[in-house]
């Protein structure tokens, strides 16, 4: 008995390791690109785009092993001769529009470009309204 739980025991505490990523990270995740022009191109880029793990950190600032391949895929776009609009579409095709900081409008973004805009116009009608019942 005391051997089973002594073996459960070691089993829970060793799995989180075993889960741990053993690959290494990309070859452009922390190393940057030759042209210093092309790497400006991918630097601005990289500010813009949202880590998906980090969801509070462009990739540019994240550790995250996800945030690393993410600026592998830039890095090797933008060295590929694709502008940065490009390269933002393809990751905002691939993960959604969730990934840019910048999103464009479409059907299934509007309401965050509208909704603020409805919010004021409703408090400056209240706003309104009450100062002229004060007068």
């Amino acid at each position: 008995m005391i051997r089973a739980v002594l073996a459960s025991t070691l089993l829970v505490l060793t799995v989180p390791l075993a889960a741990q990523q053993s690959m290494p990270p990309a070859p452009f995740a922390y190393r940057q690109l030759d042209d210093p022009s092309q790497e400006a191109a991918a630097q601005d880029l990289m500010e813009t785009l949202r880590c998906l793990k980090c969801q509070s950190q462009s990739i540019a600032d994240s550790d995250a092993p996800m945030a690393g391949d993410m600026r592998h895929q830039v890095r090797v776009r933008i060295a590929a001769g694709d502008s940065p609009d490009t390269v933002r579409a393809w990751l905002m095709q691939r993960y959604g529009d969730y990934v840019s900081y910048k999103p464009a409008v479409s059907a299934t973004t509007w309401p965050l470009f509208a909704i603020p805009l409805l919010i004021v116009l409703v408090a400056g009608a209240i706003l309104v309204r009450r100062l002229r019942r004060k007068a």
